[in-house]
């Protein structure tokens, strides 16, 4: 006790003032600001692209908040959406390509001026492009076929040379690829197929698949070379309309994989099995299976932070995104997101900031929130034109 204290009359307790003591020092920090959560001190921007409108938006959010800088019309046709659903941006920020869906005889790749969305090619690719990356050397983007169209046949991943526009291979690879990424140093390129619970490995220097490994629980396998072509029947129950909103039938064990997610160290990948909501790990030295986690309802699409310590999952069947803890597989967060079906994450160059892409529901406008990758909470939402899906960042 201190010589304070042991001057009080006789009587009178101590207590009160003992407690004074330990709050008004933690006042005064709150006060400074050392304990209220911090924003943004500068802008960043994203693009996303809404496939229902052909829309090509530039969200910005900074100090200000979140608002739409501009928007641009992409594709061919004025009276039939192409269908915009991948966008990636260039490493050098001046360019950005988008895959268009809809069309004959397969979809496109385009390419824009960052800044001014001016229109500098287009390369066509094959059924139903959908998610697509830019090579870190700038070179080549790789898009994946998902083929929405006919019977259901092995589809593909293409190979796009970005100075001359022109599609330099087409990797067939299994049945409706989607969810694509490549490793750091752009050596191997990474994808799930969603009817054959796959996940497809590519040399990126040979143009061919290296590797494949199987993902249905309980079958976990990986083995060199091209998967085995599989008949139609194999693919009976699979979710071939819903887009990963249709939840599994009783006794369905299946993955259902949506995305492929390298970390970036390149030693895992990690795996959105969308049917049965968990996310796989697997590890890239030896090709095994490291551990499968309990996920968000539906976990779609998935990103890194660059320091390798978290990763980003949208769920789809959920309204919500999770935060995991790479090292451990604990999931730290699960934030509601404002609108449903929710669908693309990308994460800020600094780690502090998540740009999520919700689809809404019919002819409502679709939304991209700002999930604070610090606090763990959602702190800005902007509106965007209908169906919006694939989300860059670049600023």
């Amino acid at each position: 006790m201190t010589r304070a204290f042991r001057r009080l009359a006789p009587g009178t307790s101590w207590a009160p003032l003992a407690l004074a003591a330990v709050l008004l020092p933690l006042r005064a920090l709150t006060a400074q600001g050392a304990a209220a959560p911090v924003g943004p001190t500068r802008e960043y921007r994203a693009t996303v692209v809404s496939e229902s409108v052909d829309e090509v938006a530039t969200i910005v959010f900074g100090p200000a908040g979140a608002r739409v800088e501009r928007t641009a019309t992409i594709g061919l046709s004025l009276i039939d959406p192409d269908g915009p659903h991948g966008i990636a941006v260039a490493p050098d920020h001046r360019t950005y390509v988008v895959t268009t869906a809809h069309g004959m005889p397969g979809g496109s790749l385009w390419k824009y001026r960052l800044g001014t969305e001016g229109p500098i090619g287009r390369a066509v690719l094959g059924n139903f492009p959908a998610t697509v990356q830019v090579s870190p050397d700038g070179f080549y983007a790789w898009a994946v076929n998902f083929n929405l169209h006919g019977d259901m046949v092995p589809s593909s991943v293409s190979a796009v040379a970005l100075d001359e526009m022109v599609e330099v291979a087409r990797i067939e690879t299994c049945t409706m690829p989607h969810g694509s990424r490549l490793n750091t140093d752009g050596t191997r390129h990474y994808s799930a197929c969603m009817m054959d619970d796959l996940l497809i490995e590519i040399d990126t220097r040979a143009f061919r698949v290296a590797r494949h490994f199987t993902l249905a629980p309980g079958q976990e396998m990986g083995m060199a070379g091209a998967p085995p072509r599989r008949g139609d029947d194999a693919h009976a129950g699979h979710d071939m309309g819903g887009h990963g909103m249709t939840p599994p039938a009783p006794g369905d064990v299946g993955c259902s994989p949506t995305w492929a997610q390298p970390s970036p160290d390149g030693r895992r990948v990690w795996v959105a099995c969308n049917k049965s909501s968990e996310l796989v790990e697997v590890d890239v030295a030896t090709w095994r299976l490291m551990r499968r986690l309990p996920a968000g309802p539906g976990i779609y699409n998935l990103a890194t932070t660059h320091d390798g310590t978290r990763i980003v999952a949208t769920n789809k069947r959920g309204q919500s995104v999770s935060v995991f803890d790479a090292a451990t597989g604990r999931e730290l967060a699960r934030i509601p997101t404002s609108k449903r079906v929710v669908h693309g994450v990308a994460v800020t160059a600094d780690d502090r900031y998540a740009f999520v892409t919700n689809e809404g529901v019919g002819s409502e406008k679709s939304t991209v929130d700002v999930i604070d990758l610090r606090t763990l909470t959602r702190v800005a939402s902007v509106e965007v034109g209908q169906q919006a899906g694939g989300v860059d960042v670049w600023d």
